[in-house]
């Protein structure tokens, strides 16, 4: 679980309060503060805002789910900005496998006419390639 608390900034163009990227886990569960904006996402090279509504949760797909539905679904890029007039706070919980379990893309997705896209490997492996890979650090 990650607790974000984003202060009002009176320029938001000046900051990111969390800058953009797709989470490397299965899937992320965030709770937004219901009145104030601040989640985006990307689409069509756009950045859209994900409007909060109370008493409701986003569901991001992570890259996990990317590798395991071997490119059917894709991860989310997304990135959260901060507000000119009000602090915001979400809360985001992660499902994250243990470190010897394995990643992969599901053998009933997987024949002759949709070869593997990704291969096999550990999740700890897996991890480090992803931090490596984007510079970021993992949940």
């Amino acid at each position: 679980m990650l607790v974000n608390h984003y202060p009002p900034c009176p320029d938001p163009s000046l900051t990111f309060g969390v800058s953009e990227h797709c989470d490397p886990n299965l899937i992320t569960i965030l709770q937004q503060q219901s009145d104030v904006f601040g989640l985006q996402v990307l689409r069509n090279g756009e950045w859209i805002g994900v409007e909060p509504i109370s008493k409701a949760f986003v569901v991001n797909m992570g890259y996990q789910m990317q590798i395991i539905s071997n490119n059917k679904l894709r991860s989310v890029e997304h990135r959260a900005v901060t507000n000119s007039e009000k602090a915001r706070t979400s809360v985001a919980m992660f499902f994250i496998p243990n470190g010897d379990s394995i990643v992969e893309p599901a053998k009933a997705l997987v024949d002759s006419r949709n070869p593997a896209i990704f291969k096999s490997f550990q999740y700890k492996e897996f991890i480090t390639h992803f931090i490596n890979k984007t510079g970021g650090t993992s949940p």
